[in-house]
């Protein structure tokens, strides 16, 4: 499928102002300021609430609101700019470490919750806490003692939960009566906090929050987070010795996980403790309270092939069982899902599941939906029907490649809601969907605002479009129809012959980079345009197929290597695409990086050069939650992780001839793939007499945010691949 985009000019702007790609993806933060993202539907269906910045360069969000009743169109309900005076945001430590987790590179409002009418929205700004008053259109700021994360207003919209200096505290919604409900207990200041998320649950469950309130806004549900067990680890900053290194707690795999409790905590100063075998089952990876039912939890065990669907008694902490899951050790595991479990109106379990094959709603014990699709998300549940996102599954009558769309279910069939092939997300409430569409034949995304099935409004979007538009051609790949996608050159013709490959995958769990959407293709058609024929594939382990495509990896990654050399061959072998199998380079991020070191390492006989980014390399300075998922621990199966990593306690692990180029780039501040990743391969590399590039980012995270950083990084490994493959 080859798609145009004839909308790339930009009013006013002459080509010679334009910046380069490289800059304007980095200016832009990839072409997502100005966007609008998080909305929050009102339940009578009058207002729409979101976060969008100004314009498609400016990083400061706003809170704004469309008044969808009255067509009173949108208005800005909540400005930084003019909350701060113009002063500069002040982040903590713990804000940055939360942003670092969620990946959140904004700035101004990049998070708000509202009560349940959504009438009132609290956020957080510098560290200070600020609620808006939505309907009248005014905000105020809160006296705290700060600095702010997480404020939450309860669901009569009367009180403002939030947590401050580790204790979880609740102020009235007029600004006073503040006072903490759960502070560190005397002498555990370093180590315990009330009402956050512990590393695990906010970099791989995607549990970001720490706190509940009850759906009668008198008490809520609170974790106790207690790090003192988990080991410690010293993240420097070389190119400023003046410094003093950052002590932060890492639960590497096999080691200690830090200790989380629950509480339900009244706002009349009640404390009740909440009761599971934590010992079995150690993870608190869901908690749900709403008034279709009693608190619901998720618990999993460690290995995380068990795990238990509980209620809670709010009145006195005991739990009792509603369901429960295992898997077998040795082939699987159990999955997260966002939005469940929850309860129906009714009081049905809603739960995502992978039953007979294939990754299902349940409702209940009923599954609602069979092998046609494969269950993403749980998005709004009803008495009429539970709204779910959804890629095609195993039976589907097509494939589908790289599309996720919007579905009704109930017991009566499937409707679906989005209808042009794409990418689609969607929020409801009060009648209203709002219906977020990103597509492969335009940039960005677009937001429609439906009732009935009708459309009553658009939200703008201020992203900046793109100079470029993808050439890209989405199809499958080898017997086991791996999903690719291929980029040419924009002004590639058959006469030009043979071109230079690049491999730009992700290519491991949670990651999906084949998808339906034009914006997520253009830092790979930015390197076509280099000269190169890219090949994004998405091999076993990355999500949206089957249970079985991203659980075959159990105990051995390296299979995702595998996909990608069958994909590449495969597609060579059609012939339709001018690949030069004599000079194929790879580049990768994070699990991109882990498998493009593996490539160079172990399948020289395949690729000719990596750039190899932010990588593990040494599975056991992994995080336990992620790790142990797939491999085990550690300590009990040593040979696994030796196996699966590119480096060991003796150097290298089964690196072949000949030597490959790479080049390793890594972040000095990475706090979740560490640095000494890159430290020792490079180590190891130079013990064994390979040459190789090394490129340390000073001040730079997981994430690279920075505009000038992003964008000469671009440039240098274009530069390095044109050396390594002899086209400089």
């Amino acid at each position: 499928m080859t798609t145009e985009n004839p909308g790339n000019d930009r009013p006013g702007e002459s080509p010679a102002e334009r910046l380069s790609f490289p800059r304007e993806h980095a200016r832009t933060q990839r072409f997502t300021l100005g966007a609008p993202r998080a909305f929050t539907a009102a339940p009578d269906g009058s207002r729409v609430v979101f976060l969008r910045s100004p314009s498609g360069t400016d990083r400061t969000h706003q809170l704004w609101v469309l008044d969808v009743a009255d067509g009173g169109g949108e208005r800005v309900a909540a400005d930084p700019g003019a909350l701060l005076g113009g002063a500069r945001e002040q982040l903590s430590a713990q804000e940055r470490a939360r942003r670092e987790r969620s990946r959140e590179s904004g700035a101004g409002i990049v998070g708000y919750a509202t009560d349940a009418a959504v009438e009132l929205a609290a956020f957080a700004l510098s560290g200070r806490l600020f609620t808006a008053e939505l309907l009248a259109g005014t905000t105020r700021e809160l006296p705290t003692p700060g600095p702010v994360l997480d404020p939450r207003p309860s669901p009569d919209g009367r009180h403002i939960a939030y947590v401050a200096r580790g204790a979880l505290r609740v102020t009235g919604a007029d600004g006073t009566a503040d006072r903490a409900l759960a502070a560190p207990e005397s002498g555990q200041e370093e180590t315990v906090t009330y009402g956050l998320a512990e590393f695990v649950a906010a970099e791989e469950m995607s549990r970001s929050r720490g706190f509940w309130w009850s759906p009668e806004s008198d008490r809520l549900l609170v974790a106790r987070v207690d790090d003192a067990p988990v080991r410690r680890w010293w993240i420097a900053d070389p190119a400023h010795p003046e410094r003093e290194p950052q002590r932060v707690a890492y639960p590497a795999a096999g080691t200690d996980n830090a200790d989380v409790r629950l509480f339900v905590l009244g706002l009349d100063g009640t404390r009740t403790e909440v009761v599971w075998d934590r010992a079995r089952f150690p993870y608190l990876a869901r908690v749900h309270w709403s008034a279709d039912g009693a608190p619901l939890l998720l618990v999993q065990s460690r290995d995380q092939c068990g795990q238990l669907y509980l209620a809670v008694n709010p009145d006195d902490g005991s739990t009792r069982m509603v369901h429960a899951e295992d898997a077998d050790p040795a082939t699987a595991w159990l999955d997260l899902f966002p939005g469940v479990p929850c309860w129906s109106p009714s009081g049905k379990l809603v739960r995502i599941v992978d039953e007979g094959g294939a990754r299902v709603l349940a409702w209940g014990e009923r599954p609602l939906t069979g092998p046609q699709l494969h269950v993403r998300a749980v998005l709004d549940v009803t008495e009429e029907d539970v709204l779910i996102s959804a890629s095609a599954g195993a039976a589907a009558a097509a494939p589908e490649t790289g599309e996720i769309h919007v579905y009704r279910v109930n017991e009566l069939g499937v409707e679906r809601v989005s209808r042009e092939p794409g990418v689609h997300s969607a929020v409801r409430a009060g009648g209203l969907t709002v219906l977020v569409s990103a597509t492969l034949d335009r940039p960005g995304s677009q937001v429609r605002v439906e009732r009935d099935g009708k459309q009553v409004a658009t939200v703008a979007s201020h992203a900046r479009r793109p100079g470029l538009t993808p050439r890209v051609s989405l199809t499958e790949g080898g017997a086991r129809k791996i999903p690719c996608a291929v980029l040419l050159p924009s002004e590639y013709k058959a006469a030009d012959g043979p071109l230079p490959v690049l491999l730009d995958p992700y290519g491991g769990p949670h990651g999906q980079r084949v998808q339906h959407a034009h914006n997520i293709f253009l830092t790979s058609q930015w390197f076509a345009d280099q000269g190169f024929a890219v090949i994004v594939a998405d091999g076993r382990g990355t999500p949206g197929r089957s249970p079985a495509w991203e659980k075959s990896i159990k105990n051995d990654l390296t299979l995702t290597l595998e996909d990608q050399v069958d994909a590449l061959h495969s597609l060579a072998a059609t012939g339709e695409y001018p690949l030069d199998l004599d000079r194929v380079a790879i580049r990768g991020w994070s699990y991109g990086g882990y498998l493009a070191g593996m490539a160079a390492l172990r399948r020289p006989d395949v690729f000719h050069a990596a750039v190899v980014g932010a990588p593990v390399t040494d599975l056991r300075l992994y995080d336990t939650h992620y790790e142990e998922r797939y491999l085990g621990d550690p300590n009990k199966s040593p040979d696994i992780y030796r196996h699966n990593s590119l480096v060991w306690d003796d150097g290298l692990v089964a690196a072949a001839e000949p030597h490959r180029p790479m080049l390793i780039v890594h972040g000095l501040a990475d706090d979740n793939v560490v640095v000494a990743h890159s430290l020792r391969l490079s180590s190891a590399l130079l013990a064994a007499g390979r040459p190789h590039e090394v490129l340390p980012l000073s001040g730079v995270t997981h994430m690279t945010p920075q505009e000038q950083v992003a964008e000469n990084l671009l440039l240098l490994q274009v530069d390095f691949l044109k050396r390594s493959l002899g086209l400089a």
